[in-house]
């Protein structure tokens, strides 16, 4: 474990208690000698997880597609900036980059991004640790959901597998460095 890309919110809108855990598990990457891997926004959780990681000594790798640069959404004290063309192929180098996942909370972005890469485990393509860290039950609701999904055969039970959950930043890091590798012959198992 080298490198761990963090789903985040980009709004500045939020409750503290979320900036806290944020910044809390921005300080433990760096303190785990992890690099952390974001999507490089200078605003919200994203911003406040980069600059903890970097306040305490680590480093932080941002992926940002180029239209959101000539916005100025970037952040621009990072050890390094990747560029991308696209969305796309910023969830793709972000996911490249990274050994595993943790998602704080965040909005259709965050869950969008959370989903696409339970989709990829799930077939294979992602065989990494991902974790929720699911602060004040902010991710309680499709947590249930995806219980439901089971639950009603749109996925495998061995699917209920592919994520872990966590409801704080230590509880985090401590998942993702515990949590096996995922066995990519579970494709055969992603047809229901």
């Amino acid at each position: 474990m080298q490198s761990v890309c963090v789903y985040c919110a980009s709004s500045t809108q939020i409750d503290e208690k979320y900036f806290r855990a944020a910044e809390e598990l921005g300080t433990l990457i760096a303190q785990r000698g992890l690099r952390l891997i974001t999507g490089a926004g200078k605003l919200g959780l994203m911003n406040t997880v980069q600059d903890a990681a970097l306040t305490a000594g680590g480093e932080a790798v941002g992926v940002i597609p180029t239209f959101m640069v000539r916005e100025g959404w970037h952040h621009e004290g990072l050890t390094q900036l990747i560029e991308t063309a696209s969305m796309h192929e910023r969830k793709q180098t972000m996911a490249d980059l990274s050994d595993g996942v943790i998602a704080l909370p965040g909005g259709c972005g965050t869950m969008e991004e959370l989903l696409e890469i339970i989709t990829w485990k799930q077939l294979g393509l992602y065989l990494n640790p991902i974790i929720i860290l699911n602060i004040d039950g902010f991710y309680d609701h499709l947590l249930a959901q995806l219980s439901k999904a089971v639950e009603d055969n749109f996925m495998r039970s061995i699917h209920a597998d592919i994520w872990r959950v966590a409801t704080t930043p230590e509880e985090a890091i401590e998942l993702l460095l515990s949590t096996p590798t995922w066995d990519k012959n579970v494709r055969k198992f992603a047809a229901i």
